[in-house]
């Protein structure tokens, strides 16, 4: 199956089934994972993205200045924030998953919230349509086959 060719919202039921099926066979080491990224990305609980050095080595190999979401500059939106593109929230089995992590800016990533990746593409269609692209180019799609093996 061809992701990249399917409608948003075929892809938005894919995910979901997916994620639903999964979510229902959580495993111990999918909590564990859950609990992992809080230890991988924070020293004490610190919120500042990328606290620890594994955290911020990664940042700083996987981001620039400007926020792929906005395209503009971190500094001037909040600062950078760590995010999970599909929520650990409802798929706590990739909270350590580095695919499903991209870096964007602290006013995107409290907009984007624990939105589900479809619901938050047409979110950013209907309300940002210029910044939909950036949105779109991210798009998890590797992630979606992988669940789907």
């Amino acid at each position: 199956m061809n992701l990249e060719e399917k409608e948003l919202n075929e892809l938005f039921k894919i995910a979901d089934k997916i994620g639903s099926k999964r979510y229902h066979k959580l495993t111990h080491q999918d909590f564990e994972n859950y609990r992992k990224f809080d230890y991988w990305r924070y020293v004490n609980g610190d919120y500042e993205c990328g606290t620890t050095q594994e955290s911020k080595t990664w940042v700083r190999d996987n981001s620039d200045c400007y926020c792929p979401i906005c395209g503009d500059k971190y500094f001037e939106k909040g600062g950078k924030t760590i995010d999970h593109k599909l929520p650990r929230s409802q798929y706590p089995w990739l909270s350590m998953e580095f695919k499903n992590f991209w870096v964007i800016c602290l006013m995107c990533n409290q907009q984007k919230g624990e939105m589900h990746w479809y619901e938050y593409e047409h979110y950013i269609f209907v309300r940002y349509p210029d910044y939909y692209i950036g949105v779109k180019v991210a798009r998890p799609s590797y992630l979606l086959q992988s669940l789907k093996e």
